[in-house]
């Protein structure tokens, strides 16, 4: 059993704001996986687990709002009975550039108060997350990470959620360290790229651009599939 955490804030306010794409990856597997809706809420949080392409995942979104983070990531271990080295943060990072992500094994919060509450509830910086990029704050940090994506970044999205759930899905299969060395290395498409496949191909074969349309959005094909059921 793996436990993959979403940092975010409860409330339709925060809904589809950069702090908030913890809580988004979370939603898009839900969405892969036929879950959306199967949610309950206990020990502090939104959880819904069940199997997902031969992995057994819960999904956790805390409701205590970002800075109790921790309290909920606390309850979900001691339920499940789980080792941190079974539990995956996902977080917003505005050190890094919008669509940039990064998997990390430890370290500083670096300012996040989801896991500055996380690391004061485990007593541990050591437990796996990955970080996916905001962008720099052009203005103040907390407007920048409370405010929605600009329309460039709305754009690719989607392409950046997929991408996100495959790097959750790949932790989950192989540990984090093949994990990172896959995705540390992702880059979104351009902001100015004009998409090519067809608007009606779902499921269809990648345009030159590499990218194929998706029920769930588009996304880069890349070079190795995680297993043969996609």
């Amino acid at each position: 059993m793996k436990i993959v955490v979403g940092l975010g804030n409860p409330g339709d306010q925060y809904a589809r704001t950069r702090h908030n794409i913890g809580w988004m990856v979370l939603d898009r597997i839900a969405d892969r996986a036929g879950w959306a809706g199967r949610g309950r809420t206990r020990d502090a949080a939104a959880v819904v687990q069940g199997r997902f392409h031969g992995l057994d995942l819960v999904l956790v979104k805390p409701l205590t709002y970002m800075n109790l983070s921790g309290t909920a990531v606390r309850k979900v271990l001691a339920r499940e009975r789980a080792p941190l080295a079974d539990l995956l943060v996902v977080t917003d990072d505005f050190a890094l550039p919008f669509g940039k992500m990064r998997f990390r094994e430890s370290g500083s919060a670096g300012g996040h108060n989801g896991l500055t509450s996380i690391i004061e509830e485990m007593g541990t910086e050591k437990f796996n997350r990955l970080r996916v990029g905001i962008g720099d704050p052009a203005r103040g940090a907390v407007d920048h990470v409370l405010g929605r994506f600009d329309a460039s970044e709305q754009a690719r999205l989607d392409e950046l959620l997929d991408a996100g759930v495959d790097a959750v899905e790949a932790w989950a299969r192989d540990g984090v360290s093949k994990a990172a060395n896959r995705y540390n290395a992702f880059t979104l498409r351009p902001a100015d790229e004009t998409r090519v496949a067809p608007a009606g191909d779902v499921d269809g074969p990648p345009g030159p651009d590499g990218i194929r349309r998706t029920k769930t959005g588009w996304r880069r094909v890349l070079p190795r599939r995680l297993d043969g059921d996609r």
